[in-house]
């Protein structure tokens, strides 16, 4: 079992809340403070890093939007479908983007936010709706497939996301313990 195995998908998500994010400051900031984290006099338009939920907080307040490369969008979800769903077969599974369960929960939160009366965004919401479930019915698949059979190598373990790597580990160490009781030998006396 690996260190993983000690995390949860919840302590996964709080470290994804921790990760420097960019984002773009929409009007003036003089001096701002969120939480005990001082922001200093920034100019509309800069862009710059900070942690995700501070940057998330300035969204919403309307100072700041996020940069387009810190937000998963349609055309990566795309790309990620079509690598999951045609190019990988079998047992082969690909790396995903580092947080990317917590990058699509939050992507659909804002979508979803978004859709109200705009028919484009809800048309987006559900198109990107149906590629996570896809890819995530796929990357099952292969996890609970590969967590039945024997050791896998740590190229294989190395493009599990976080969250995926805990439910191999709880698989694995299930079937391992489920063979071993149903093919233990009876001695009797």
């Amino acid at each position: 079992m690996s260190e993983l195995s000690l995390f949860s998908v919840e302590d996964v998500s709080l470290d994804f809340e921790n990760v420097p994010t960019k984002i773009v400051l929409l009007r003036n900031i003089q001096e701002l403070k969120i939480a005990g984290y001082t922001l200093g006099s920034l100019q509309e338009g800069r862009e710059f890093e900070t942690p995700n939920w501070i940057a998330l907080e300035l969204v919403k307040l309307g100072f700041a939007r996020f940069h387009e490369e810190s937000m998963m969008n349609l055309v990566a979800l795309n790309k990620i479908h079509w690598r999951e769903t045609k190019l990988q077969t079998g047992r082969q599974i690909s790396a995903l983007p580092k947080f990317f369960y917590p990058q699509i929960r939050r992507y659909l939160k804002i979508l979803k936010e978004n859709s109200t009366g705009d028919a484009a965004v809800t048309t987006e919401y559900n198109s990107a709706l149906r590629l996570i479930h896809d890819i995530v019915d796929c990357r099952l698949k292969k996890i609970v497939s590969l967590s039945s059979s024997s050791t896998q190598t740590e190229s294989v373990l190395g493009c599990f996301s976080q969250e995926e790597r805990i439910l191999y580990d709880l698989l694995n160490s299930a079937i391992l313990e489920w063979k071993s009781k149903i093919l233990k030998a009876e001695v009797t006396e």
